[in-house]
C-alpha cells in the first residue's frame, strides 16, 4: 500500500478578496503561464489537461479535472506514474462575485496530507499576495 494511502487527508478552505474582475483573474488560475507567475516555480502543460507543477525543481503532475471559464478550476494531483489515485489530493480555485457589492473573492480549497492549518494559512496568504501583485488587486 502506498504511503499516501495511509495518511489522513485534510480539507483546508480559505477565501480572499481580490480587486480584479473574474475575466482578468481566471487566466492566472487556469493557464500554465498565469500559474507560473504566482503559484509555483514553473508550470508545463503535457498534453491536453495534464499539468506539471514544479516546486523546488520537483515535478508534481495534476489533471485539470474541471473548469468553468471565469468561475472555477479544479486540479487533481496524480501519482508518480501520472495515474489517478484513490482519494487524490486536489486544489480548487473558485471565483465568486457578490451581486450586492460587486466584490470579487477567490476561494481556495486545498485537499492534501498537510494538516498544519497555520502553515497552510501562511502559505496561501503569501501566494495570494503574489497573485494580487500580478493582477493589480
Amino acid at each position: 500500500m502506498p504511503l499516501s494511502a495511509t495518511r489522513l487527508k485534510h480539507r483546508f478552505t480559505v477565501e480572499y478578496p481580490i480587486n480584479a474582475s473574474p475575466k482578468i483573474l481566471y487566466p492566472y488560475l487556469a493557464s500554465a503561464s498565469g500559474l507560473s507567475h504566482w503559484f509555483c516555480q514553473d508550470v508545463r502543460i503535457e498534453g491536453g489537461h495534464l499539468y506539471n507543477f514544479i516546486w523546488d525543481n520537483q515535478s508534481h503532475h495534476a489533471e485539470m479535472a474541471s473548469h468553468r471559464t471565469n468561475r472555477s478550476v479544479r486540479f487533481v494531483f496524480l501519482d508518480e506514474n501520472k495515474r489517478h489515485a484513490a482519494d487524490a489530493n486536489y486544489l480548487d480555485f473558485l471565483i465568486e462575485e457578490s451581486q450586492l457589492t460587486q466584490e470579487v473573492y477567490l476561494r481556495v480549497v486545498d485537499y492534501s496530507e498537510e494538516t498544519d492549518t497555520i502553515e497552510l494559512q501562511e502559505m496561501w496568504d503569501s501566494l495570494m499576495q503574489k497573485l494580487r501583485e500580478q493582477v493589480g488587486g
